[in-house]
């Protein structure tokens, strides 16, 4: 007996590492496919269903597609209502899984293969290091993993039916158990995939009958809600409606499924004996596993739009808060692409806020209520600051290919240019405005003023031929201030303290300035490819 269990739950161990390695090698070995795929996601409810359905059959992961979705919608790359039906796309989709498992794993004798797939995939992952080749490495690795322990899972459970098999469901009550079981191991084991692999391959060794392994089936499609809902805790306003409207999604699907269950799953087995199809359980199962989510689509679709409009009025984002990110949804670090396009998103904004803080502190005799605003800003900056260096971390520990690196390297910059113009505006926030007293200083002051404010408008000056001339006029204001404030100390019009700190002051807006305008043109340069997308 403990050799069966051992077998049984060493098969599910390597098949758990085995679909994190090919979900993980066929995302980074796709690179920006996945992201043109979903972009394309636009228009029709058919046009979305087809992208979350066949993205999803490709990666292996509709956890990595749901994030997606979120983070292109965050993006304004997708609407709500397109994301909705990618999503529903997804769920079809993850159904695939269970054919691979029913055909490949069950029907086929892939031990042979499995070990050489392993050494294969491990070679080229080593060979590879942080490339494309690597990925498809760890993808091929992972497939052989992923048979291999089908494997020693069918092994096990054929052992353990030959000793004893789990009781029938009996009515409801039996179903409903059954479905528990299996939201149970949806969410112990965090993945669908595999609840429905082991009640496949239960159902195909005689230990569970078709009845129980599709109530099985039914629970692991509402547990993988739960993950969905854990992960929208904290997370954005969008990432909260994509959430929602999996969970409806799902248990719409799952109360259809169990309505239906008694008549559906011998009506399955009656067709394909009719043509003469293969009727094995695992067979049976993973058919009636896409039928019952292609049931859901068809209940959904009526109610889609009502749902979307539903969802846009809810979660909405708390605006007061404005040092709360907006666009750092820990969801995304599981693309690190979609994670990318996130933080640049979230500096984008945190450039805005910057700007509109340097301008604030720069208008010529600031009333004490514009330079409140101005101290905000800085405070806002320091928290949104904290948030991307942890946002970062989280992402550092994540696989990137080389272009991901190179694209984060180039935020990082940015990051930094924002972290010079916090330390610089706390200096000029610190200081007193003391040039505005002065009535021979004010033309001066006025214009350097004036240009510093034409330099930084409220949106981002597109053209750098215009930038670049508004730079050069402000550093000649800037210039002709300090030489006039220099006067002022040699004639003795002005203490020097009151020289030095009034020139400290325009010094360090000046540099809050560069390092703002530095930060504008690192994020346009690294966003370059997104628009090209």
């Amino acid at each position: 007996m403990a050799l069966q269990w051992s077998s049984l739950l060493g098969g599910l161990g390597l098949f758990l590492w085995g679909m994190h390695m090919l979900s993980q090698g066929l995302r980074l070995a796709a690179g920006s496919a996945l992201q043109e795929i979903l972009a394309k996601a636009t228009g029709t409810r058919l046009r979305g269903l087809a992208a979350g359905a066949v993205t999803t059959a490709i990666v292996q992961s509709s956890s990595a597609v749901t994030v997606a979705t979120i983070g292109f919608v965050n993006a304004n790359l997708l609407t709500l209502s397109s994301a909705i039906w990618v999503l529903f796309g997804a769920n079809l989709g993850t159904t695939a899984t269970g054919w691979i498992v029913a055909f490949a794993g069950l029907k086929l004798d892939l031990s042979a293969v499995s070990l050489p797939l392993i050494a294969i995939g491990a070679t080229l992952k080593l060979a590879g290091a942080k490339t494309s080749v690597a990925a498809w490495g760890e993808a091929i690795a992972g497939f052989g993993m992923l048979f291999y322990g089908i494997g020693l899972m069918q092994s096990g459970f054929v052992d353990l039916s030959t000793q004893w098999q789990i009781p029938q469901a009996q009515g409801l009550t039996g179903i409903a158990l059954q479905a528990l079981a299996g939201i149970a191991m949806t969410v112990v084991m965090q993945s669908s995939s595999a609840s429905t692999a082991i009640a496949l391959t239960a159902a195909q060794a005689g230990l569970i009958d078709l009845t129980g392994g599709a109530a099985v089936v039914i629970g692991a499609n509402i547990g993988t809600t739960v993950t969905a809902m854990l992960a929208s805790i904290g997370a954005t306003p969008n990432a909260k409606r994509v959430a929602a409207a999996h969970v409806l999604f799902n248990v719409i699907t799952a109360l259809a499924a169990f309505i239906i269950l008694p008549w559906l799953v011998p009506a399955i087995a009656s067709a394909l004996a009719w043509f003469n199809a293969d009727q094995a359980p695992g067979t049976v199962l993973a058919l009636f596993n896409t039928l019952f989510n292609a049931l859901g689509i068809a209940l959904i679709w009526p109610l889609a739009t009502g749902l979307t409009r539903w969802l846009g009025k809810h979660f909405e984002a708390d605006l007061s808060a404005g040092a709360k990110p907006m666009f750092l949804d820990s969801t995304t670090l599981l693309v690190p692409n979609l994670a990318i396009r996130a933080l640049s998103s979230e500096l984008d904004r945190m450039l805005a806020i910057a700007r509109d803080g340097v301008r604030l502190a720069s208008t010529q005799a600031a009333p004490a209520q514009t330079m409140l605003a101005a101290e905000q800003s800085q405070q806002d900056l320091r928290r949104l600051l904290q948030a991307c260096e942890t946002f970062i971390d989280q992402l550092n520990r994540q696989a990137m290919d080389a272009d991901t690196v190179e694209r984060l390297a180039a935020l990082l910059r940015v990051r930094r240019y924002l972290e010079n113009v916090v330390e610089n505006q706390t200096e000029v926030l610190r200081l007193p405005d003391e040039i505005a007293d002065q009535p021979a200083l004010e033309a001066v002051y006025s214009s350097y003023c004036q240009r510093l404010q034409a330099l930084l408008p409220d949106t981002d000056l597109t053209n750098s031929q215009d930038v670049d001339a508004l730079a050069n006029a402000y550093e000649a204001a800037y210039q002709l201030l300090k030489h006039s404030l220099l006067q002022t100390g040699a004639v003795g019009t002005w203490r020097t303290e009151r020289m030095e700190r009034a020139l400290r002051r325009i010094s360090a807006q000046r540099h809050a300035t560069q390092q703002l305008l530095k930060g504008q043109r690192w994020l346009k340069q690294a966003t370059a490819d997104d628009a090209t997308d």
